[in-house]
C-alpha cells in the first residue's frame, strides 16, 4: 500500500503522519508539501529517517509536477491535507486560498482518475457550514446541514467539497469527505489561538481576544482527528462525508483563561480588540454518524488534552522560537 499525504509537513498533516507511519509498517508514505510559510520540514524529524516514510517538495497545484508523480510513484491512498487555512489571510488575500484549496483539489483529482488510486479523501471543515447561535445549544452541524460560508476560507473549502462531490459522481471517483471541528495539539503554527496564547503568556505580552471573546469553538485533540481518518480510509463507504467533532465547546474567552490559569499567569495579559470581518458565532459538530457506522471514539477529553499540549509546549521553545525567528525554514535545506 503506497499513500500520498499531502500538507503532511502542516499542523495536522504531520501528526497524521507520525500517527500512521508508526502504526502501518507494511505501508509506504509518500508526505508532500510545498512548504510555504505555514509547512515545517521540523515537525517530520522524529520520522524523516523511517524506512516506509518519504518527503518529496511540491506544489498541489503544479499540474506536470502531479502528473509526474503519480506516473512514478502509483499511489493506492491519495489523503489532502494541503491547503491554506488561516481565515484572516483569507480575508486580507483571498486569491491564494482559491489557488491552493480549489484548483490544487482539482490537480488531485484528475492525477487519481487518470492513474487509478484506489482512494481519495479529502480533508475539509466544520467551517463549510457558516455558524449556529449562541442561544441555541441544541443545534449541531450535521453531514446534511447546507453549507453557508462566511469567510473566502470557508467558501473556498466548501468549493472543494462540492467538486469532490461532482467527481464521484460524474467520475466514479472513490473519495470520501471528512469535515472535522477545531484541532489542538502538537506541531501547530504559532498564528493560531492557542499556540498564540501560549507563546504570548510565556512572555508577558497582551494576548488578544477579538471582540467580547464569547464565540464559540469545538475543539478536537488531533491525535481524535487522525484516528478518524485512519477508519474513514479502511472502513468508510466511498461517496459519503463524515463529521468529526470532540464535543468540547468553550468560548474564547473560556479557553485563553484557561490556559492561562494552567500557565500560572495573570488575566491582565488579555486584551480586547476589534472583532474579525464576518466571525462566526458557533461551531458544533454532530459526530454521531462516524460513531454509529465505523465505531469511532475519541481518546481525549478536553481537560487532559490541553494540559498535554500546553505541557508539549512549554517541553518545545525551541520548536516555537524557530519559528518566530525564521530558522525553521532552514531544516528542509539541512535535508538537502
Amino acid at each position: 500500500m503506497k499513500v500520498l499525504v499531502t500538507g503532511g509537513a502542516g499542523f495536522i498533516g504531520s501528526n497524521f503522519l507520525h500517527y500512521m507511519v508508526n502504526k502501518y509498517d507494511d505501508y509506504n508514505f509518500v508526505c508532500l508539501d510545498a512548504l510555504t510559510y505555514a509547512g515545517n520540514y521540523e515537525n517530520l524529524l522524529d520520522i524523516a529517517r523511517k524506512k516506509n516514510f518519504k518527503f518529496i517538495k511540491g506544489d498541489i497545484t503544479d499540474k506536470d509536477f502531479i502528473d509526474k508523480l503519480f506516473s512514478e510513484e502509483k499511489f493506492d491512498w491519495v489523503i489532502n491535507f494541503a491547503a491554506e487555512s488561516h481565515v484572516d489571510n483569507s480575508i486580507k488575500n483571498p486569491n491564494i486560498f482559491l489557488t491552493t484549496n480549489i484548483i490544487g483539489t482539482e490537480v488531485l483529482m484528475d492525477a487519481s482518475l487518470k492513474y487509478n488510486v484506489k482512494r481519495y479523501h479529502q480533508i475539509s471543515t466544520d467551517e463549510v457550514y457558516g455558524d449556529l447561535p449562541l442561544d441555541r445549544k441544541d443545534l449541531k452541524f450535521r453531514e446534511d446541514t447546507p453549507l453557508h460560508t462566511s469567510s473566502p476560507y470557508s467558501a473556498s473549502k466548501a468549493s472543494a467539497d462540492l467538486l469532490v462531490l461532482a467527481y464521484i459522481r460524474t467520475y466514479n471517483l472513490p473519495a470520501t469527505i471528512s469535515r472535522c471541528s477545531n484541532n489542538y495539539g502538537p506541531y501547530q503554527f504559532p498564528e493560531k489561538l492557542i499556540p498564540v496564547v501560549i507563546s504570548k503568556a510565556l512572555k508577558n505580552e497582551k494576548i488578544p481576544v477579538y471582540g467580547n471573546g464569547l464565540n464559540v469553538r469545538d475543539w478536537i485533540h488531533v491525535h481524535d482527528h487522525n484516528t478518524a481518518v485512519d477508519l474513514i480510509m479502511h472502513k468508510g463507504k466511498i461517496g459519503e462525508i463524515y463529521n468529526i467533532g470532540g464535543n468540547s465547546e468553550k468560548t474564547n474567552i473560556e479557553l485563553v483563561k484557561l490556559i492561562l490559569k494552567e500557565l500560572n499567569k495573570e488575566e491582565e495579559l488579555i486584551t480586547f480588540v476589534e472583532d474579525r470581518k464576518g466571525h462566526d458565532l458557533r461551531y458544533a459538530i454532530d459526530s454521531s454518524k462516524i460513531e454509529k457506522e465505523l465505531g469511532w471514539k475519541r481518546e481525549y477529553n478536553f481537560d487532559t488534552g490541553i494540559k498535554d499540549t500546553i505541557t508539549w509546549y512549554l517541553q518545545n521553545q525551541d520548536w516555537i522560537d524557530n519559528i518566530l525567528n525564521g530558522t525553521y525554514k532552514t531544516k528542509y535545506l539541512e535535508k538537502e
